[in-house]
């Protein structure tokens, strides 16, 4: 076990290989608080092979690259994504228009509840027309001239 320092907790084999595991071989990309210690470590030749296995792979990484995307995958991500916004209006012109439909029938269904609610209601002999009825009420045989 690692024994404590006056500046901190003492750097141990197995806290030493996580932390280049972590950060890499290069030690000014520790945290400042690891540093010292992990300084102290890497003067001893366990400190050493940890620290030349981590660059080997830092350098492995940093020689990976990314080529350019083709115009061929420029060409599909601009034809989907125009797919996409067609797509996107279309369903908005469909809510719009389910939208007016349903304050259509709301209009009706109010018109009928007012025309149900207002109309007074008429005997069931009323419904009877004779040749002398207009739509302002019935001007039978028995009227007057001066009445009308």
């Amino acid at each position: 076990m690692a024994e404590d320092t006056e500046d901190g907790p003492a750097m141990d084999a197995r806290r030493f290989a996580a932390l280049a595991e972590a950060y890499g071989g290069d030690l000014r990309r520790w945290p400042e608080a690891e540093r010292k210690a992990a300084t102290a470590f890497a003067s001893n030749e366990a400190g050493q092979a940890i620290l030349r296995h981590a660059g080997t792979l830092d350098t492995l990484l940093d020689s990976h690259s990314v080529q350019h995307p083709g115009r061929a995958l420029h060409d599909t991500i601009l034809r989907t994504a125009n797919r996409h916004l067609v797509q996107r209006r279309r369903q908005r012109f469909w809510w719009l228009g389910l939208g007016l439909a349903g304050i259509g029938l709301a209009g009706a269904i109010a018109g009928l509840a007012l025309v149900t609610v207002v109309t007074p209601e008429v005997p069931p002999d009323h419904y009877v027309l004779d040749a002398n009825a207009t739509a302002f009420g019935d001007v039978g045989p028995d009227t007057i001239e001066e009445d009308l």
